[in-house]
This record gives C-alpha cells, sequence and structure tokens, in this order.
C-alpha cells in the first residue's frame, strides 16, 4: 500500500472573461494524498477556447 499518491481530477467549472463573457471550461488540478486525505495542490490549469492550457492563477475563476 502506497502513503503518498498524486492524483490528477478534471472538472467543469464556469468563468468569467472580459471579452467573451461567461464560459465553461474543464480544469485540471493535480493533488496529493496522504493515507487518501488530499494535503496540498500541486498544480492547476485549464484549457481555453482555443485549445491551449493556463496556469488558473491567471484568470478569474467563477463557481
Amino acid at each position: 500500500m502506497k502513503l503518498i499518491r498524486i492524483k490528477r481530477h478534471t472538472k467543469q467549472q464556469k468563468y468569467y472573461s472580459s471579452a467573451m463573457g461567461m464560459l465553461n471550461c474543464r480544469v485540471t488540478s493535480i493533488k496529493k494524498y496522504f493515507f487518501g486525505i488530499p494535503v496540498k495542490t500541486l498544480h492547476k490549469y485549464r484549457e481555453t477556447y482555443y485549445g491551449e492550457t493556463k496556469n488558473c492563477e491567471d484568470c478569474n475563476l467563477f463557481i
């Protein structure tokens, strides 16, 4: 049994862009788990409308 695991989870979130308004996008977060309990989010990124990947710290996300 592994003590520390790293998992990637993708979910749909809404975000607001001043140029395009409200959009839905897939947000992927990479988390570190210790005995199945999430400890830390290592990285969070999203796929843009044009297919590029962006860091989520660069955009305004609304849930």
